[in-house]
C-alpha cells in the first residue's frame, strides 16, 4: 500500500507534525507538514486540484509552481485544500502512535525479492520490491480474513487486496487508511462487502456494481473502447465503439465521429448516439485501426 499522497514520514517526525499554510510567491494556496508539500493549483477546466512536493526548504511564500508535481485529486475551494492538508497531518500523527518498525527483509514474494518490509504488528508485514508490493499475513493471522475476502498463500497487493488487510485488522491502520480501505473493499468486492456486512450498496457506493449495472443497462449500445482528437475534422473526436463495449477477437467494431465538446467519458464510458453521432468510414487518426478487427 502507498502512503497518503504517495509521501511518507521519516523515523524523526515529531509528536505532533508541524502544519504551516500560506501562499506562494506567484499566489496559490500551499502548506507544508514536515516534509510534504501541498498547493492549491488551477485545472484546465477552470477548477483547482490537489498537488504535491517533497522537502521544499524554501518559506512557503517563495514556492514556485515547478516545486510541486502530480495531481492528487480535484479540489472545491480553498477550505477543501485545508481539509486535505489537515487529513495528512492527523494521518502522521497516528501513524507515528501506531509505533510500525522498518526491517530488513530478503523473503520472497509474489512480486520479487524484498527490499524491506514494514512491520505493522506480529505476523502482518508490508513488503515493497523493486516493481511492487503487498502484505504478508501469518497462517494464524490469514485465518481471521473473512473467507470471501481470503487470499489462501496469505499475499495482498499494494493496489487493492491491500484494503483485506486493513478492514481485517483496523487497529492496525489509521483513520485515514480506514476510510480509504472501505472504498476499495466496497469499489472491487461489493458482494463480499453486503454479505459480509449486512448492507445492500446503492448507486455510487460501488464502482463495480456501478460498472456492471452500466453495460447490463446499455448491452444493446455502441460504447467507446477508445477515441482520439480527429485530424481530418476539427472539432470533432474520432471514437471506436463496440456493442455494450465488449473488446476480443470477432468483435465488431464502428468509428464514429462526435463533436469535442460532447465527448466526456465519465467513470463508466461514452455511449454513443445514433441518432446524433454519424457512424464514420473516412480516414482513421486512430493508430492501427482496421475496420471489421479488434
Amino acid at each position: 500500500m502507498t502512503d497518503v499522497l504517495a509521501c511518507d514520514a521519516t523515523a524523526a517526525m515529531p509528536e505532533t507534525p508541524e502544519t504551516e499554510f500560506g501562499h506562494s510567491t506567484e499566489g496559490f494556496p500551499v502548506a507544508r507538514v514536515v516534509d510534504a508539500g501541498f498547493a492549491m493549483l488551477p485545472a484546465h477546466d477552470g477548477g483547482h486540484y490537489l498537488a504535491t512536493g517533497w522537502r521544499i526548504a524554501r518559506p512557503l511564500a517563495e514556492w514556485r509552481r515547478s516545486d510541486l508535481f502530480g495531481h492528487s485529486g480535484s479540489l472545491g475551494n480553498e477550505a477543501a485544500f485545508r481539509a486535505k492538508v489537515l487529513e495528512h497531518a492527523e494521518h502522521l500523527r497516528e501513524k507515528r502512535a501506531l509505533g510500525r518498525t522498518e526491517i530488513r527483509s530478503r523473503s520472497r514474494t509474489p512480486w520479487g525479492v524484498s527490499q524491506g518490509a514494514t512491520v505493522y504488528a506480529e505476523g502482518v508485514e508490508s513488503h515493497s520490491t523493486a516493481r511492487h508490493g503487498g502484505f504478508k499475513l501469518s497462517a494464524e493471522r490469514n485465518r481471521k480474513v473473512h473467507a470471501l475476502l481470503r487470499a489462501e498463500v496469505g499475499w495482498y497487493e499494494e493496489d487493492c487486496a491491500w484494503a483485506i488487510v486493513a478492514i481485517t485488522f483496523p487497529d492496525l491502520f489509521t483513520g485515514f487508511e480506514r476510510r480509504c480501505a472501505e472504498r476499495s473493499v466496497k469499489d472491487s468486492w461489493p458482494d463480499a462487502w453486503e454479505a459480509i456486512f449486512g448492507v445492500v450498496l446503492g448507486p455510487g457506493e460501488s464502482y463495480e456494481k456501478d460498472r456492471r449495472a452500466f453495460h447490463e443497462a446499455h448491452a444493446g449500445d455502441w460504447i467507446v473502447v477508445s477515441a482520439v482528437a480527429s485530424e481530418h475534422h476539427k472539432g470533432f473526436v474520432e471514437c471506436v465503439a463496440t456493442p455494450g463495449g465488449r473488446r476480443g477477437a470477432g468483435t465488431e467494431e464502428r468509428r464514429f465521429l462526435v463533436p469535442a465538446d460532447e465527448y466526456t467519458v465519465g467513470r463508466l464510458g461514452f455511449v454513443i448516439d445514433p441518432s446524433r453521432h454519424a457512424v464514420y468510414a473516412g480516414p482513421s487518426s486512430v493508430i492501427g485501426w482496421q475496420r471489421g478487427t479488434s
